[in-house]
């Protein structure tokens, strides 16, 4: 490896590993580039050397993925960040992939624009990992998902060639829409150095309606739902949470609707009366002013372990990801609810996107059986369950990312055409890719 440091100044070469990370994914030396060109050099040489690479931005998602447990180069894109271009009339704008998300809203907030994307842990997870993981919250149902804000990208494949994916203007017509190929691949494919996001105006007003269900009125919020779905308002949020997280957020041991609003006030407003208007009776009502709702939702995204904060401890921890039919969303929470006396569990869901996260904590033997039992549900459901973070010990005793689904050859063929050295994250996707 001599020769790849150097290729790179002292400074950004960190030659001792991290041996036996309880999360896996470590480096047998890191690099830390500043420059497309230094990226283009470190892959290059690997390459040409064969040896592994994997990617590592903030680090919230070290326990994502990974049945290989050392690479010969960490490949840090925390140095890289930056705001490239920025397009305010145009609402576009260009950044580098290691640039945190707070950083990269906290700049737009000057210009009163944002990206319209809402993942966890927003301090510590760049733009380039919640891109290459397609991750989104709660706010999926009114804002869609990674793939409904990338404009452009800009990857550097394995053998060190620089492309160009997508385009820098919102109506682009460029023949495929190769900007898919690549959102939610886990690095396995190219280095994304820059991505391209379309951009929405700040809302004028936002509020949180948190409406809170005794056990036994559980067909009445589900015909609620329907209701409000039925309807013409338009909430940028519709999540349910266990009694378990509700608890610790809302301070209400119940299952709990969070309805979220966001556009003019007058327009939030009559949102709000109209769901006090069909609020079954027997439940409890709140409504979170904008300074609250944004205090609830900054609790919210910090409930889920990450790879930043997560330390070797008597506990497991397990987070994971369920997609099933849109009134499904009710049967995983209830399941997980139930399984609360044995394990600690958290569990919400979007009811609009069907997408559910689950928070597990205790034992490694309740941790795993609870996974267990929570993919025999998804699948009973006709959904799938992936998950996000597990210890690496343990990610070698279950299916990280579930079955094989019947397109896997049309994937493993394009990695193999991309990277047949398995060069870029080995072994960190579906199927061992």
């Amino acid at each position: 490896m001599t020769e790849l440091i150097s290729l790179l100044p002292e400074e950004k070469v960190k030659t001792e590993g991290q041996a036996n990370h309880l999360l896996g994914n470590n480096g047998e030396m890191t690099v830390f580039p500043t420059a497309e060109e230094e990226i283009i050099q470190v892959l290059k040489f690997a390459d040409q050397n064969d040896k592994k690479v994997s990617i590592i931005g903030g680090g919230t998602k070290r326990g994502f993925g990974g049945l290989s447990d050392y690479s010969d180069i960490q490949l840090s894109m925390a140095h890289y960040s930056g705001i490239t271009e920025h397009t305010p009339g145009d609402m576009t704008i260009t950044v580098k992939a290691g640039t945190t998300f707070k950083e990269l809203q906290d700049f737009l907030a000057k210009h009163q624009q944002k990206v319209s994307l809402d993942p966890a842990w927003p301090e510590y997870s760049t733009i380039g990992g919640i891109i290459a993981s397609n991750e989104s919250g709660p706010k999926r149902l009114g804002y869609g998902s990674a793939r409904d804000s990338v404009i452009g990208l800009r990857i550097v494949y394995p053998d060190g060639r620089v492309i160009r994916s997508g385009g820098k203007v919102v109506k682009n017509v460029a023949g495929y829409d190769m900007n898919k190929l690549f959102i939610g691949s886990m690095g396995t494919l190219g280095v994304v150095t820059e991505i391209t996001l379309k951009l929405r105006p700040i809302p004028k007003y936002e509020s949180l309606i948190l409406l809170s269900f005794p056990i036994e009125l559980q067909e009445e919020m589900r015909l609620f739902v329907v209701k409000l779905l039925d309807s013409m308002m338009e909430p940028i949020a519709l999540e349910l949470l266990s009694p378990a997280l509700s608890k610790r957020l809302a301070n209400h041991n119940m299952y709990t609707l969070a309805i979220s609003f966001e556009d003019f006030e007058p327009s939030v407003y009559y949102q709000e009366e109209f769901i006090k208007s069909i609020v079954p009776a027997g439940s409890l009502f709140s409504l979170l002013p904008q300074a609250e709702a944004e205090l609830f939702w900054d609790a919210f995204y910090k409930t889920a372990p990450n790879g930043v904060t997560s330390k070797p401890r008597s506990i497991t921890e397990a987070s994971l990801k369920i997609g099933v039919k849109n009134m499904d969303v009710f049967q995983i929470v209830k399941e997980c609810a139930s399984m609360y006396k044995t394990t600690s569990i958290e569990a919400h869901g979007g009811i609009g996107h069907g997408l559910c996260q689950v928070i597990l904590k205790g034992s490694s033997n309740d941790v795993m059986n609870a996974i267990e039992r929570i993919q025999q549900a998804a699948s009973r459901l006709g959904g799938y369950t992936i998950i996000k973070h597990l210890p690496y010990a343990l990610r070698h005793k279950t299916e990280v990312w579930g079955e094989k689904p019947s397109c896997f050859f049309l994937i493993q063929g394009i990695k193999t055409a991309i990277d047949p050295r398995s060069i870029l994250n080995y072994k960190r996707y579906l199927g061992g890719i």
